[in-house]
């Protein structure tokens, strides 16, 4: 019987002002095994969430693997799948799309390989709802991505080495759904045309290594005023990170994560973070993530 391995990175979405188009892969990641066997479904799960995810046919990671497997018409006879959990779930790290590329990747191996990257991301995107996740947790990097007249279209980037994130997890969680919820169904061509420009300046001092532009870059009006309630003292998060240092700090993806982006004091910037966060009734850590350029890999033993 064959196996195959894959670990896939955690992401960041919209980093400030480019919502539901902007994303980047972090040096957190889950790592799923999957077996080919002689029949049924097993699965388990041990790390982040292990207790709130499901073990059966509704584990996001295999609705995933068995879309993949019926797009290339093959099922194997049965499957186990073990999974190592360590990026936190409903926190804004892009839990539910690194099972999706998981699943995905995983069972395009298993199956040989039929699938290529665009396959890949429209089932991925599918599922998931929107790119902005699943094509940095498959690619790397940063992202710019979004769907015209049916077909996903990206560019993904390298980013330097020398740029870190901090990313302060508070110990609370935040249902995307909500999250969407609270967004207004227009905005105003005055906030739109502020973010065009952030988003600019965002792609600008990323891919030029002027990395003060990033305050500006990930300055946003389209969807952070509207959940800063959901995330008790968000605006003091990301001030105190400005102030300790950070190039840039925004809501990670739907949030409750705040994410910096520095070149140093990654330290005293995760602790202001956190210390914001306690103020304000919420205890929680941070962590100081490289930024990950592989994206999903296939392991070899």
């Amino acid at each position: 019987m064959s196996s195959v391995r894959v670990r896939v990175p955690a992401t960041t979405g919209n980093l400030g002002s480019g919502y539901d188009c902007a994303g980047m892969a972090l040096g957190l990641h889950n790592t799923i095994e999957f077996s080919e066997t002689d029949s049924g479904l097993e699965v388990a799960v041990e790390g982040e969430g292990a207790d709130a995810v499901p073990l059966d046919e509704s584990n996001l990671c295999i609705v995933s693997a068995r879309s993949i497997f019926d797009a290339v018409n093959w099922q194997p006879a049965g499957l186990k799948a073990c999974m190592h959990h360590t990026i936190p779930v409903s926190r804004g790290l892009g839990s539910s799309g690194v099972a999706i590329v998981a699943g995905a990747v995983a069972a395009n191996a298993l199956a040989g390989q039929p699938l290529g990257t665009p396959e890949l991301l429209r089932i991925c995107s599918d599922l998931e709802g929107h790119p902005d996740n699943v094509v940095p947790s498959l690619l790397g990097g940063l992202s710019v991505s979004g769907e015209r007249a049916g077909t996903i279209v990206y560019q993904t980037f390298s980013v330097p080495a020398d740029l870190q994130a901090v990313v302060a997890i508070p110990e609370i969680t935040l249902d995307t759904k909500v999250a969407r919820g609270v967004l207004p169904e227009s905005v105003s061509m005055e906030d739109a045309v502020y973010n065009l420009c952030s988003v600019g300046l965002l792609i600008g001092g990323m891919m030029t290594g002027d990395y003060a532009l990033l305050r500006e870059g990930m300055a946003d009006r389209l969807h952070q005023p509207y959940r800063q309630h959901l995330v008790p003292g968000l605006a003091e998060v990301i001030s105190d990170a400005l102030e300790a240092g950070a190039h840039g700090a925004a809501l990670s993806g739907a949030g409750p994560t705040a994410i910096a982006l520095a070149t140093e004091n990654h330290a005293e910037i995760g602790k202001a973070m956190v210390d914001a966060f306690s103020r304000n009734g919420v205890s929680g850590q941070y962590r100081i993530l490289p930024i990950d350029n592989e994206g999903c890999q296939v392991l070899q033993d």
